[in-house]
Parts: structure tokens; sequence; C-alpha cells
């Protein structure tokens, strides 16, 4: 019985070792390994067009049409969050990047309302 007791400690550790030792969690990819809320929301990237030629910095317009939990959106380039963006993407290297926005509650957790367009920059 004594020795079952050291084997579940041991256990306990290797566990605690392994969650610790993982990949580090941002606040911004929290919502990455959760599905994405059914609520409604649609989201539309009005501007620049799918497959247009831009600049390496240009505005980013989209609408959102909120359901019942999306409060705002994030916007990705190339999978990548953009933290605190604030309507212009800026410096993209040349060639061609995914922009996409995906709706978001004001947990940050994303809904299913995405919208993903590809840009080539000159």
């Amino acid at each position: 019985m004594h020795v079952m007791g050291r084997i579940g400690f041991m256990g306990l550790g290797i566990a605690l070792s392994g969650a610790l030792a993982g990949a580090p969690v941002f606040a911004e990819d929290k919502s990455a390994d959760k599905p994405p809320i059914e609520d409604g929301s649609k989201i539309m990237i009005t501007s620049p067009k799918d497959g247009e030629e831009v600049d390496d910095s240009f505005e980013l317009k989209y609408e959102l049409t909120k359901g019942s939990q999306a409060t705002h959106a994030h916007v990705y380039v190339d999978g990548q969050y953009q933290k605190g963006f604030s309507g212009e993407l800026k410096g993209l290297s040349k060639g061609d990047h995914r922009i996409t926005v995906k709706g978001a509650t004001k947990d940050h957790d994303l809904v299913t309302a995405a919208h993903t367009i590809t840009v080539e920059v000159e």
C-alpha cells in the first residue's frame, strides 16, 4: 500500500512537469483550442478585395454584423493574430498574404463568422 502511494505521487509529478513544459499559452491564442461559437454573426472584408494588389501598408476595412455573442473582430495575417490592430496593416513583405477577420466575444472566444482574402503586396 505504501508503494502505491509513492507511485501515485510520482505520476502526479510527471503530469505536472509535462503540463509546465508545454508551449506557452498567450491570451490571444486561448480560443485556438476551442471550437468557434455559432451565434449568427456575419463578417465581410470590404477592402481590399480578394486577389487585389496592394502596397506594403494598407487600410483593412470589414463589416461585422453582430449575432448573440460577437462584440468585435480579430485580424490575422498568414495565420498570425494581429494584436492591437487599429485599421491599417503595415510593412508586409512582397508576395501573397492571407488576411482573415474573425468575429470574437467580449472574452475573445471566436465565433464562426469569418472571412478570408488573399492580397498580393507589390
